[in-house]
């Protein structure tokens, strides 16, 4: 009997060290990472904070969190693992943990991006399994990043029988999404889920998402931000967080700088979405008609003034079958679907506008 449990006890350690050692990690930065506005030395951070001065801390600390950035690699090892470490992790309670902290695998299909998976370490800061039991195919992979959470490194790791490569970058085109939180992908089930994430699959683009949770005002320094990225298309969700008196005082000068820099460029902003929760409460039903008002009054002149500048006034609209939201406001996975169907529509006929216009 002692000598069965010997050989088991034997055959365990073995076990437990072959698994330990046949996985090999690579850091994630030397993989292609897409998503990215501008250059940063954190390659997990959306803004360089030290160049653009301005902001507080909490919009800060939005700007070191990655959401809507990806790594693309190639692999045809059987099984992915993930080695995140994060120094700062959102926690709300409309926000799954998958979507603050997680992340969400696809895989290219008969030239379609295809979900494949989705994980989040039960103990952060320590090695999981976020896809298992694959074959030994190559495949073209897409990683997207934590929503709401900062990541100080990340390490994939893949079979030590398997390799693991940089792609070229997979996307078309560069779209550059400015706003609040329905633009960071808050309420949003898992990090693909964003409107913005969803229309960079949906339309094959390369969008960077420089959404700000409750911080989306029109600020100057947001304006100076966006006038220096260089891209084929800004998409704002700027009349969301602001109300009717900061629209009218902060959208003209905003507007200003950012056209300075992109004469040519498409500027298009949308209109803010139905809330689910101003449908009774006469307050917020009075504060969400008064700056949707101002929006409209505004944006008419700005596009008589401005020729590349458009106006999208019903990017969710409301009838798709009563209310989508989440929380009352921010949209489901489901509202996200209908957002990123019907404005990606629109944006995909001004791209190729401006396509045929250049030939």
């Amino acid at each position: 009997m002692r000598g069965i449990l010997f050989l088991l006890t034997v055959f365990t350690i073995t076990q437990t060290y072959s698994q330990q050692v046949a996985t090999r990690f690579v850091d994630a930065h030397q993989l292609t990472i897409i998503g990215k506005a501008l250059p940063t030395p954190h390659p997990y951070h959306r803004v360089d904070t030290i160049v653009y001065k301005g902001m507080t801390a909490s919009e800060n600390q939005q700007a070191r969190c990655p959401a809507g950035l990806a790594v693309t690699f190639s692999t045809n090892s059987s099984q992915i693992e993930l080695l995140p470490e994060y120094k700062w992790e959102h926690q709300k309670d409309n926000m799954t943990g998958i979507a603050s902290a997680g992340f969400d695998l696809y895989i290219k299909q008969d030239n379609q991006w295809v979900y494949a998976a989705t994980g989040v370490p039960a103990v952060r800061n320590k090695v999981f399994t976020i896809i298992k039991d694959m074959d030994t195919i190559a495949k073209e992979c897409l990683l997207y990043l934590p929503i709401y959470s900062e990541l100080e490194s990340l390490k994939i790791g893949v079979q030590n029988t398997a390799f693991i490569k940089a792609i070229p970058h997979p996307f078309k085109h560069k779209v550059v999404f400015f706003g609040s939180s329905f633009t960071q992908g808050t309420s949003a089930s898992r990090p693909g889920m964003s409107y913005p994430i969803q229309i960079e699959r949906n339309l094959n683009i390369e969008v960077c998402n420089l959404g700000f949770a409750g911080n989306s005002k029109l600020q100057p320094y947001f304006a100076e931000l966006l006038a220096a990225i260089d891209a084929d298309a800004f998409v704002f969700d700027a009349f969301s967080n602001p109300g009717e008196t900061v629209i009218r005082e902060r959208l003209a000068p905003f507007l200003e700088i950012i056209s300075k820099k992109h004469k040519k460029t498409p500027l298009i902003f949308v209109q803010t979405i139905h809330r689910g929760n101003a449908r009774f409460n006469l307050k917020n039903k009075e504060w969400e008609f008064q700056k949707q008002k101002a929006a409209k009054e505004l944006m008419e002149s700005m596009a008589k003034k401005y020729p590349n500048v458009y106006f999208v006034e019903n990017p969710l609209p409301e009838a798709v079958g009563g209310d989508v939201s989440a929380d009352g406001v921010h949209p489901s996975d489901l509202g996200y679907y209908y957002w990123a169907k019907n404005l990606g529509s629109q944006l995909e006929k001004i791209l190729n506008t401006k396509a045929k216009n250049r030939q």
